[in-house]
């Protein structure tokens, strides 16, 4: 049976009056008077206050087409324009009808009722709860009665055309996130595809996790970036590391102040959750965030609200959460450093990025990339000579070059060899140089441990003295075979004169005095 589901047109269906109604095209008559094309049962929704001209389309019906059983559905929308209502109406009819689309062909007709009750219809229709073909008639230009029709097949893999235009789009969109480089990294674009699929659906957090250098930061500008394209957000990308936030201007940086709240409050400002409103908020290093600030955080992932520093009155914000750590979370919860609550919330998205070491195979695109931004970065445009580049590629491709600051690493290394390169071409020589520099300077191993151990920003943080006196720690932990063993070998002097009653606990204290674990430090 050819089963049909359609509104009454309250306008459309009342066009001409007596006979000289079948001189004019009326929708709801025109579908009966189809040729090719017979409704066994015809469905028509209307409300009682329209009952009057249902009958006498439904008459009319009936003479043009005999065969066709006639079923009134009555609906009375307090508010026809309102999409929740409509929907809901709809749906408690779809649940109402015992639809059997394997033995019954269904059609839907979407060109009466209001747009509203259009839309409803197909967005029901495409989630199967209203199954069928959508079908929309329209008048034909010898004006007559019966007018025209048409069958809307929303299966798109039969549109070779359409198909290849979402293709497109969605490798467009991939090599948006990945800066347009062409990895190779299977992993790595398989993480990105991934990524993908969910910014395009959810607005859920996400958890950004790596050691530092891995392009966390960047990744997460570029997925604002991309969603600001596809039309899914309007406010800001707002980005902070927790790492700076410290002491009482941390909940105030974050959640905003009133005028006079504490000492220095010269002016109400709306902190960095409202400046993200309706946009992003990254939070880098986010496990160096106060256990207080985390429970306020909390609040506002899942109500929206929070209140400013020294208000009573609540503040609203929508915005979705990136997270970025380069440390253990799950760690820092045992530890007592992380509210269990927080991570529970956050890692919903959970996105590992890997180092610069486990991507060797993406390392020759970078330097392409590296040396394309310093050119527009600069205007003067730089290139890698044949022998400059084999020499590059085969120390970078090493697994004796540790890469232990990652893309950052080799960000430095492409600029300065980019700035010195003579007549824009980087030449051997200027390799060799800059391998030289890059092989020869242990000093560079510690600053890229700090910045993955500390963050980024530990030269503002921390004396020289006492990253010097870190150092020397972290080289004995790795010679170590546990936390005891290294408190020995650290405290020798002081543990033959019997001035410390535990190694362990004093190395312990010492390291998190940085903030620091001893599972840290032996990654």
């Amino acid at each position: 049976m050819n089963i049909l589901l359609s509104f009454l047109g309250s306008t459309l269906d009342r066009h001409g009056r007596g006979k000289r109604r079948w001189e004019v095209w009326r929708p709801s008559v025109a579908l009966a008077m189809q040729e090719d094309i017979v409704f066994d049962e015809y469905y028509l929704i209307h409300s009682t206050a329209h009952a009057a001209l249902a009958r006498e389309v439904m008459d009319d019906i009936v003479a043009v087409s005999p065969g066709t059983k006639l079923i009134p559905e009555i609906i009375n929308f307090k508010d026809a324009w309102d999409f929740v209502e409509v929907y809901a109406a709809l749906y408690d009819l779809s649940r109402r009808l015992d639809f059997r689309p394997d033995e019954h062909r269904y059609f839907i007709h979407i060109t009466t009722g209001t747009h509203v009750a259009q839309i409803c219809l197909f967005l029901l229709n495409e989630s199967r709860h209203l199954p069928g073909e959508l079908i929309q008639t329209m008048p034909s230009r010898a004006n007559t009665a019966a007018g025209s029709y048409a069958l809307i097949n929303l299966d798109l893999s039969k549109y070779d055309l359409l198909a290849k235009r979402f293709a497109i789009e969605r490798q467009n969109d991939l090599d948006f996130l990945k800066s347009g480089i062409a990895t190779r990294n299977r992993r790595f674009n398989a993480l990105i595809e991934t990524i993908e699929r969910v910014m395009l659906r959810s607005t859920e957090p996400l958890l950004l996790t790596g050691p530092t250098g891995a392009g966390k930061s960047q990744l997460a500008r570029r997925i604002y970036e991309l969603k600001k394209l596809n039309r899914l957000m309007t406010g800001a990308f707002v980005e902070v590391n927790c790492a700076t936030l410290r002491g009482d201007m941390a909940m105030a940086t974050l959640f905003g102040h009133t005028k006079g709240a504490f000492t220095g409050a010269t002016a109400a400002r709306p902190g960095l959750l409202k400046t993200a409103d309706n946009g992003i908020l990254f939070l880098d290093e986010i496990g160096e965030l106060g256990l207080d600030e985390q429970a306020m955080l909390l609040r506002a992932i899942e109500e929206k609200t929070f209140f400013p520093v020294g208000s009573d009155r609540e503040e609203r914000s929508s915005f979705q959460l990136i997270c970025g750590t380069n440390k253990d979370l799950a760690a820092a919860v045992r530890e007592g450093r992380f509210r269990d609550d927080l991570l529970a919330r956050v890692n919903l998205w959970h996105f590992q990025l890997p180092g610069l070491a486990d991507r060797r195979e993406d390392i020759e695109p970078n330097l392409d990339y590296e040396l394309d931004k310093f050119s527009r970065k600069t205007g003067q445009r730089v290139s890698l000579n044949k022998e400059a580049r084999a020499r590059l590629l085969r120390h970078a491709l090493s697994p004796d070059t540790p890469w232990r600051g990652n893309f950052r690493e080799l960000n430095a290394m492409m600029t300065r060899m980019a700035t010195l390169a003579p007549d824009g071409r980087i030449d051997a020589a200027t390799v060799d140089d800059e391998l030289a520099r890059h092989t020869s300077e242990p000093a560079d191993d510690d600053e890229a441990r700090f910045a993955e151990l500390l963050g980024v920003d530990y030269v503002k943080r921390f004396d020289r003295f006492d990253l010097a006196q870190l150092a020397e720690v972290l080289r004995i932990a790795q010679t170590s075979s546990s936390l005891s063993d290294a408190g020995r070998k650290l405290f020798s002097a002081t543990r033959r004169l019997k001035k410390t009653a535990n190694d362990t606990d004093r190395l312990r204290k010492y390291l998190l005095r940085f903030h620091l674990t001893w599972d840290d430090v032996k990654k």
